[in-house]
């Protein structure tokens, strides 16, 4: 399957700058799988299109201020880390600019010396691997040096770092946010709580996939970086009940999309049980899923993994066709755009 079938004309303006100031003013575009039957909703419509019975699953991984501003030891030479997956023992894989510079023995220091790196082994694509040094708390250190991890096509500086976190993360590790969940405030769930809908929670902690683009022609040969996942028996207990009683598991999200059918090809489509561990699940038209019903997405970027993965749920000619319709109604697209709801 070549990745050119999941191009699309996307205009640079609609690529969103800022987040809005009310979380669920956003617009919301729903589809219909069946039929990609469309209709142009803002985002607190949401609660019109759940009913009591169903599981929302939201991902309350918490983005850590993961990009380092720093400067080569050796010669002063700016240099930058993107830190990406904690390995333990204060050694973290990370990404590195500039990367032509930055070899396996390079030395970076950041805030004056507080924090130091040495980098120990060398990846692909500008990964490394480093080991940090320092005196005190590396989680302190990194409040106070790091910025939050802004994706690269957003230019402004995003003063409220909370913005960049959904109202319910809760558990550090990601390089980035679960964006579907940005347009949720507490009164947003606190209403689709009280007419019946269940909320349950998993954790993926958003790490390389995010950054890395499709650099291949066909589909079935991109491989999928491994993200580390938790799904607790609390959260498999309750998608179990829902689906006994006829309701739908609704994800909010890719990252809880991907978490829910690693668990459900684990399970072999059958009840599902706790687990963690690492991910590199791609799901691409084609895959059959185990246990997402319905799914709360953001606009993503065109020929990229995460178009294809919403287009396995609903069909690839209901979504380019609802792409298209959103790029004309001018969307906003990306992380802090606007919202599909895929049902």
């Amino acid at each position: 399957m070549n990745v050119d079938l999941y191009d699309f004309e996307l205009p640079e303006h609609l690529i969103a700058q800022t987040p809005l100031l009310d979380r669920s003013s956003s617009r919301l575009l729903t589809v219909s799988k069946e039929d990609g039957a469309l209709s142009h909703q803002v985002f607190g419509d949401i609660v019109n299109y759940l009913r009591p019975g169903d599981t929302l699953v939201l991902n309350d991984t918490k983005v850590i201020p993961a990009r380092l501003f720093g400067a080569k030891e050796d010669t002063g030479a700016k240099a930058e880390v993107l830190l990406l997956k904690a390995l333990g023992e204060d050694r973290w894989e990370a990404l590195v600019k500039p990367g032509k510079r930055l070899k396996k023995g390079s030395v970076i220091t950041f805030g004056e010396g507080k924090l130091r790196a040495i980098i120990d082994e060398e990846g692909e694509l500008g990964a490394r691997v480093l080991s940090f040094s320092y005196d005190g708390i590396f989680q302190e250190i990194l409040d106070s040096l790091g910025q939050m991890p802004l994706p690269p096509y957003i230019k402004e500086k995003l003063d409220d770092r909370d913005r960049y976190q959904t109202v319910y993360a809760k558990h550090e590790g990601s390089a980035a946010a679960p964006t579907a969940g940005l347009h949720f405030t507490e009164e947003l769930l606190d209403c689709i709580r009280k007419q019946g809908v269940d909320i349950a929670f998993i954790t993926l902690h958003v790490g390389l996939g995010t950054f890395r683009p499709m650099s291949v022609d066909q589909v079935e040969d991109h491989v999928m970086h491994e993200e580390y996942y938790v799904l607790s028996q609390e959260t498999a207990d309750l998608l179990n009940e829902t689906k006994s009683r006829g309701g739908r598991v609704i994800a909010v999200g890719t990252t809880s999309c991907r978490t829910l059918e690693t668990v459900g090809n684990q399970c072999q489509g059958g009840l599902l049980r706790e687990s963690s561990g690492w991910t590199s699940i791609f799901i691409y038209p084609g895959y059959e899923f185990k246990v997402v019903d319905a799914l709360i997405t953001n606009f993503h970027l065109p020929k990229s993994t995460l178009v294809m993965l919403v287009s396995a749920l609903a069909g690839r000619d209901h979504i380019l066709e609802a792409y298209k319709e959103a790029v004309e109604r001018e969307y906003r697209f990306f992380s802090f755009g606007d919202a599909m709801f895929i049902y």
